[in-house]
């Protein structure tokens, strides 16, 4: 029995093995329920299964498309003890031009990209977002890989599951060299 958030949970040996395995191979990049079979030597249905669980848990993310797979979450890197910011990219984010320190940006999903007028992200983080509030300017970025950065205003912030709901008002690519 494992006690997360004030109240327990009861995990199979299988379960946590794959919370191990998932958070070992993961780089950033989703993880494929096959890569995990290979390396667990269990069928690929067995590991979805068991995902589909840890993922109501809130121990994974699961990632839809080709490129797709699951995805750690930092509830899981707590539970098994390990520190979050040594498996990702550090990706900053700025309130009013302050950085926010002990904060890092873990994902960044777009909404309504289409609407000429209404640009929404939804924004996933790790860290205690101390006194930022809704209506705060931020700067998010630039990620390591591409140097994208996104200004945008706090619409909404769920504290419990490290999303931050932003109005998107400028995505730019930004050399750092």
């Amino acid at each position: 029995m494992i006690t997360v958030d004030s109240s327990t949970i009861e995990l199979s040996t299988t379960q946590h093995d794959v919370l191990s395995t998932l958070t070992s191979l993961f780089d950033g990049a989703p993880v494929k329920s096959r890569t995990l079979a290979d390396v667990l030597d269990r069928s690929p249905g067995t590991v979805r299964m068991q995902m589909g669980t840890l993922r109501s848990l809130g121990f994974v993310k699961g990632i839809p498309g080709p490129r797709g797979g699951y995805k750690p979450t930092p509830k899981t890197f707590e539970l098994l003890d390990l520190d979050y910011s040594d498996t990702v990219a550090d990706v900053p984010l700025y309130r009013e031009g302050e950085r926010v320190e002990g904060i890092t940006v873990t994902e960044f999903d777009l909404i309504n990209i289409h609407h000429p007028d209404r640009r929404e992200a939804e924004v996933g983080f790790h860290g205690l977002l101390g006194d930022l509030a809704c209506g705060d300017t931020i700067t998010i970025g630039p990620t390591p890989a591409s140097g994208l950065v996104v200004d945008g205003v706090v619409d909404g912030i769920d504290r419990s599951e490290e999303l931050l709901y932003i109005r998107v008002e400028d995505i730019d690519v930004r050399d750092e060299a």
